[in-house]
């Protein structure tokens, strides 16, 4: 195994975190010795051991002088864990590659210690794939603004999301449904606009096989405040935290019932003021899962920065409801070109996974 392919693994272990690290990012290791791998590991649980130090633990006395292939730089403070310099040091570990830098300003600094301690160090093998994998992440350092904003949304292939009665159950298969779930439990809130709350009167729960260390709070983004008090969104808002976002011009007397219910209500008047409160009381990612108005509103304000889109092999024509709503048109030289980071198969449905540049 070269060191390429120990990071290709790195990765993948990693994604074994996904919904109980955050916010904490999802880093793996493998430790290298003689093109062997004979140690690996991933930050399986916030607050508990790094992937570096399980990855040290399971090579034993093989990791002195074995080179360490990490999905993130060693961190270098004292948190919930000793630093993972120190343990690399003390292991003897010759070599360290890391994809990606760690913005955290706490953490950071591991990369320079370790090489003024004489180990090589290199950054930056696989790190498109590593910054795609700890998005939110590094959003969450880089951007204090808004939470990062990810759009899902499940088309037929002439891109609808429901048919003329506003029917959309089940567009589409069991995989893909599975999938939502597992998407659902790496994000800090789900949002969804106040038609599709009506419509579909969704759970907007994690009901798969990653349980998240802490559930995601709920989001309904209805300008008009029309939430009825009998959806099960507001009927269990005293169980899972769920927000309302609407007009500042809505009457406060429409929003009792909500408020009386354990909602709670953010007049925002614009989607990127919305984003600033909601990041303001601690959201760092949010999951948007339709419908189109809020879709194309947030897209037109460049407030997407990546989309989940599961299409399903079907055609609705001519009458359903669009996937995306009121985004003004572009000239084709002039529109963004965004970068695809995964593809694959979902049963009979495909997942294609874009970034904006």
């Amino acid at each position: 195994m070269n060191e390429r392919e120990a990071m290709a693994r790195a990765l993948e272990l990693a994604w074994r975190g996904w919904g109980r690290v955050r916010p904490n990012p999802l880093v793996g290791a493998v430790v290298l010795a003689d093109g062997e791998p004979v140690g690996e590991g991933w930050h399986a649980e916030f607050g508990g051991p790094h992937a570096e130090v399980v990855a040290l633990a399971a090579a034993g006395e093989r990791a002195r002088g074995a080179t360490m292939v990490c999905t993130l730089e060693p961190c270098d403070h004292f948190g919930k864990q000793p630093p993972c310099t120190g343990a690399l040091l003390a292991a003897g570990v010759r070599r360290v590659v890391a994809a990606l830098p760690d913005p955290d300003p706490a953490a950071a600094g591991g990369a320079a210690h370790l090489g003024a301690a004489g180990v090589e160090v290199e950054l930056g093998l696989l790190g498109d794939e590593a910054a795609a994998q700890n998005a939110t992440f590094l959003h969450r350092h880089r951007v204090s603004s808004r939470p990062y904003v990810a759009l899902k949304l499940a088309t037929t292939i002439d891109g609808r999301i429901a048919d003329a009665n506003g029917h959309s159950r089940w567009l589409s298969g069991e995989p893909a449904r599975e999938f939502v779930h597992w998407l659902r439990a790496g994000y800090d809130a789900l949002a969804v606009g106040g038609v599709t709350a009506r419509a579909d009167d969704p759970q907007l729960t994690v009901r798969g096989a990653v349980e998240p260390r802490t559930a995601p709070i709920r989001v309904v983004f209805a300008a008009d405040g029309d939430v009825p008090s009998t959806l099960r969104l507001v009927r269990t808002a005293r169980d899972t935290p769920t927000l309302v976002v609407v007009s500042p011009a809505v009457p406060l007397k429409r929003l009792e019932p909500l408020e009386k219910a354990g909602v709670t209500v953010i007049a925002a008047a614009t989607p990127a003021e919305a984003l600033a409160e909601l990041r303001r009381l601690g959201v760092g990612s949010m999951l948007v899962e339709g419908g189109g108005r809020l879709a194309g509103g947030l897209l037109a304000a460049g407030l997407v920065d990546r989309y989940y889109w599961i299409q399903t092999p079907l055609w609705l024509g001519v009458g359903a409801i669009p996937a995306v709503a009121g985004l003004p048109g572009t000239r084709l030289a002039d529109a963004q070109r965004w970068r695809v980071t995964e593809r694959r198969t979902l049963g009979e449905d495909t997942l294609l996974v874009v970034d904006r540049p």
